[in-house]
Order: structure tokens, then C-alpha cells, then sequence
């Protein structure tokens, strides 16, 4: 469950209100997918994890193929292909959570602007947000009154008001992480990913007493119905689609990052060693179920979640034809609640989607930080101790953050900086999906082995990142 801290943000909150936005109600089938098919392979490295005791890229390095070392003083720097792409995959999501910890500045800027600027800026984005909502209501006496408004305010102001909160949200999440555990952590998200679920879906149900904005039984059918949207000047959905499915639900990032929290939880020390007698296979099983439960029980949450998203962007955005970009983006998303909650609306969405990306920004940085230390010791760049290790994490703590806000500060298109990282992970999922039937039939116990009906699935679930991602390598070098 400390997963749905990081998975429902910005995969959820951006990029599939985006693709909503772009390909109205014709990708549920996709978002769908996209968030039920990760769950065997997330199960299967978690397993592997438990009982191995081997955490996920010590297991990926052992895969077979071209690997790279290089000799340095004592030591060899020893990579396999698939750390080196992981490193890849790295430098995209710390841009991914330059956009997010921008998203969470935007939305401080416009609760609490620092400036004169910036609160003269979210007047005007604001006055022309209302403009597009009331063009789709058809109120003609409002659209007149509120396009003079926008005529009298002139140009909007160059504001920073979003930046400066960024850089204070991130030396607030340094201080977090290094005096963080991993119990706050655990109950911190739950809280905060609960209750702007609980939220959000009663906007949706909320919304179907509005005529015109009301989810309509054909649309439903038309979103499961596989169909794909048309491509409008040049601009093709699925490309951002895509990018989605490999962040929404349990993307390649949190794959990779699940089997460490399984060992810090405790599921791989309670199972302890792998043992040929009979207790440590009940120990093994016992812990297993109890994996499964976690698994699927977050899988529930971030589906529902994932839904909501889409269906508001797909019903408000896709109709109005806004687009959450740059630095409007927060505006942009939070008419998705206007309909329901009228004047309130704002402070409701801006109280949500401040901790669901705060808490996604402080979760997913505190995963990368393990992942970061561990690939320094797999590669045999360094041998750390217990002491060492927590240094590390302390010093990643304070690093990593400073990197992704640096993102944002030079590039301040959020959009776009978790795209990039969705387009990444998309191409990793196959990867993955190749590792994971490799630890399936070469490296499972005996006496673990799974019924014929998991295999199945997990090559479907091969078989769909494959697609994805090699659509993905397709688009970006022909489109």
C-alpha cells in the first residue's frame, strides 16, 4: 500500500487527465489495462525478492547478456545492458519529479501567491479558464461579461510565484527525508492518497446531475469498445497515451522500486533465507499471501482513482478543449471541479492535489534513493556498509530533490517533464516483462511455482508491454 503514495499522482493527476483531454472517452479501455496488467509482474519481482533476498537490480544484473566493466584502481565497474537503460530511465524520472514538485509550486502560487505578479497572473488565467467553461454551458451573457473583463486586464504578468514555492517545498522534503521513517512514510501517504480519492470520486458521481457535463452511457461503451480516437492536426493521442500507460498504476519506476520496500517492510526478513525444510516454505507462502493482498488491495485504489481522472479529463477538458500545460497547468485541471463545487472548488482541488504530488514527490524520492545506492554496490563501484548506506540515503535526500527542482526552474513545463518520463518507462516495461519471465523459469522454487493460469497471464502481461513499448520506439522515431 506505500506504493499508492507515489503510483496516484502524477500518472493520474497529469497525464491521464492529459490523455482525456486529447482522446476524450476512447482510451478507458487503455487506462484500464494499463493498471491491472503490471500487478503480476510487480507480484512476480516481489516474490523473487522474498525469497532471494536479493533486491531489484542485484537480481536484473544477473541477466544474461552484453555487460560492461570497467577496471578502476581495486575495482571493476561490472553493468549488464539493463542497469546501464535503468540509468536512462533515472535522469527521466528525476525530471518527472521536477514536474511534480512544480506542480505542487503552482498550486501554492495560486492558494498563496508571493507576489504582486502572481497574483495578478491567476486573475487572468483564471478569467480565461471561466471563458472556455461558459462556451460549453452556452451562457452568452456570461461569456460577453467575462471576455471585457479579460480585455481590461491587458497581458498576464511574468510570475515566479511557482518556482519560489518549489524550491521551498523541496528544502521542506530534504528535511523530511532526512529525518524520515519508513512507518510516517507508510501512514503519511495512505491519508493523503485516501482522501483525495474519496474526493474526487464523489466529484465524478456528482457530476452526472449536470446535463452538460454528465459521463453518458454510450461514452462508457465507446471507451471499452478498443476503438481509437481520430488524430486532429497532427496531434495523436495515442502517442500520450502510451506515455501513460507506463506511469499510471505501478509504472516501470515503482516495479522496479516495490521489492525494496518489500525487504524494509519486513516480508523478506520475516521469510528469512531460502531453506530447504518445510518451515521456511510456510514462512515463504504465508508472506506471499500477504503480498498478494497488498498488491491487488492498491491495485483497487489506484484503479478507481486512475478511472475518476480519466473520465473528468475525458468530460470537462475533452469537451471544453483545455489542456493542462505549462505554467497554467493546475489552473487548467482544477475546472475539473467547478461544475460540483462552484466557489470551493479551487480550495478543494488545490488541498488535493498538494498532498497527492507532495506525497508522490517525497515517496518517489525516497525510492530512487535506494535504488541509486544500489546500483552503486551491484556494480561493484563501491561496497558499502549499514553506516555507510544510511549515509548515502541521507546525502541522495538532499541531491536527488536539488536536482529535480533545478528541472523545473530551467524547464517549467510540468506536462512535459512527466511525459518524458512516461515515454521512458514505457520502453522499460518490456524489459521488465523479459526479466520477469526469466526469474519465473530460471530462478523460481520448486515449490513455488505458480498454477498454469498465472503463467498465462504473465506472458500476456509480457506480451502487452511489449506492444506499448515498441510503440512507443516507433512513434518517437517516425512521427
Amino acid at each position: 500500500m506505500i506504493l499508492a503514495g507515489s503510483i496516484v499522482g502524477s500518472g493520474e493527476l497529469i497525464a491521464t487527465t492529459r490523455t482525456g483531454a486529447e482522446a476524450h472517452f476512447d482510451f478507458l479501455w487503455l487506462i484500464i489495462i494499463g493498471c491491472i496488467v503490471k500487478v503480476f509482474a510487480q507480484i512476480e519481482l516481489g516474490k523473487h525478492a522474498i525469497t532471494n533476498g536479493k533486491t531489484s537490480l542485484g537480481a536484473l544484473n544477473e541477466i544474461p547478456g552484453p555487460r560492461f566493466r570497467i577496471p578502476f584502481g581495486r575495482r571493476v565497474f561490472d553493468a549488464n545492458w539493463f542497469l546501464l537503460f535503468w540509468s536512462v530511465m533515472f535522469v527521466a524520472i528525476l525530471a518527472q519529479q521536477g514536474g511534480i514538485v512544480g506542480g505542487v509550486g503552482q498550486a501554492l502560487a495560486i492558494s498563496l501567491p508571493l507576489t504582486e505578479e502572481g497574483a495578478e497572473r491567476n486573475h487572468y488565467i483564471s478569467q480565461k479558464i471561466a471563458i472556455e467553461l461558459a462556451e460549453e454551458e452556452n451562457n452568452l451573457q456570461k461569456i460577453t461579461t467575462l471576455k471585457k473583463e479579460l480585455n481590461l486586464l491587458g497581458n498576464p504578468p511574468d510570475a515566479k510565484d511557482d518556482i519560489y514555492w518549489a524550491l521551498i517545498i523541496t528544502f521542506l522534503t530534504i528535511l523530511l527525508l532526512i529525518v524520515g521513517k519508513f512507518s510516517l512514510i507508510e501512514k503519511f501517504s495512505i491519508l493523503l492518497v485516501a482522501s483525495f480519492t474519496f474526493i474526487t470520486i464523489i466529484n465524478l458521481f456528482a457530476l452526472q446531475s449536470y446535463e452538460s457535463w454528465a459521463v453518458k452511457p454510450e461514452e462508457i461503451i465507446r471507451g471499452l469498445s478498443f476503438s481509437f480516437p481520430e488524430i486532429k492536426n497532427g496531434n495523436n493521442p495515442l502517442i500520450t497515451a502510451i506515455a501513460t500507460f507506463g506511469i499510471i498504476g505501478v509504472g516501470a519506476a515503482e516495479l522496479l522500486a516495490y521489492p525494496y520496500w518489500c525487504i524494509e517492510k519486513g516480508y523478506g526478513k520475516h521469510v528469512g533465507p531460502c531453506e530447504k525444510n518445510e518451515a521456511w516454505l510456510i514462512r515463504a507462502k504465508g508472506w506471499m499471501k500477504v503480498m498478494h493482498w497488498d498488491a491487488w488491495g492498491a491495485m483497487v485504489v489506484y484503479t478507481f482513482c486512475t478511472i475518476a481522472f480519466y473520465l473528468l479529463g475525458a468530460a470537462i477538458l475533452g469537451r471544453t478543449g483545455l489542456l493542462p500545460e505549462g505554467s497554467e497547468m493546475i489552473q487548467t485541471l482544477s475546472t475539473m471541479y467547478e461544475p460540483v463545487f462552484g466557489s470551493f472548488a479551487r480550495t478543494i482541488f488545490l488541498t488535493g492535489a498538494i498532498a497527492v504530488l507532495f506525497s508522490t514527490f517525497f515517496i518517489a524520492i525516497a525510492a530512487q534513493s535506494r535504488l541509486c545506492l544500489d546500483v552503486i554496490k551491484v556494480s561493484g563501484f563501491a561496497k558499502l556498509t549499514d553506516k555507510q548506506n544510511s549515509l548515502g540515503l541521507k546525502l541522495l535526500g538532499i541531491t536527488l530533490p536539488f536536482i529535480c527542482v533545478m528541472c523545473y526552474v530551467f524547464f517549467p513545463k510540468p506536462v512535459i517533464l512527466v511525459l518524458i518520463s512516461g515515454t521512458m518507462q514505457a520502453i522499460m516495461l518490456p524489459l521488465i516483462g523479459f526479466a520477469v519471465l526469466y526469474f519465473r523459469y530460471q530462478k523460481c522454487d520448486s515449490r513455488l511455482i505458480p498454477s498454469k493460469i498465472w503463467d498465462a497471464c504473465l506472458w500476456l502481461s509480457f506480451f502487452g508491454f511489449l506492444i506499448t513499448g515498441a510503440y512507443q520506439v516507433y512513434a518517437k522515431i517516425f512521427s
